[in-house]
């Protein structure tokens, strides 16, 4: 007989981050670091973009950021990637959490793909989700996690 698996722990929740110069998309881990959901997008002039993730990481108790990182298809940066280590800097100085710059290439395409031609949505929002999964993704399990029974 097989023993139940033991029920994950929650793990501090992430805040993803799709930065663009109008506007940025936001994304939210879940209370278990195994999904992420899209929040909603900050729109660049209205309003400071510091007070409203204040907010949000007060509400949901965010405890890392997740800053989308713009990189060409060669790899190397332009002045949007430079933009984004920006960003990352000010944030880390404004919350004292830890942040991580992390490759979005092609998350705005795949966040576009997603929906019929013609269709309005919230790509940057869907983005920072993408961002911020692939992160989630990339993050060390626990042996539990990775086995299936405690070891």
């Amino acid at each position: 007989m097989c023993a139940e698996p033991a029920p994950r722990a929650p793990r501090p929740r992430a805040l993803g981050l799709d930065p663009g110069r109008v506007r940025v998309g936001l994304a939210l881990s879940d209370a278990l670091g195994i999904t992420a959901q899209g929040l909603d997008t900050f729109v660049r002039g209205r309003g400071s973009l510091l007070d409203h993730l204040a907010a949000l990481i007060a509400e949901h108790a965010v405890a890392q950021l997740v800053v989308g990182l713009p990189r060409r298809l060669d790899g190397s940066e332009g002045e949007a990637a430079a933009g984004a280590r920006r960003l990352a800097a000010r944030l880390a100085e404004r919350f004292g959490l830890p942040v991580a710059l992390w490759d979005e290439r092609l998350t705005t395409a795949a966040a576009r793909r997603a929906f019929p031609p013609g269709e309005r949505h919230d790509w940057d929002r869907l983005a920072a989700v993408f961002i911020l999964q692939s992160w989630l993704d990339a993050q060390p399990t626990s042996p539990v996690e990775r086995d299936g029974e405690a070891t």
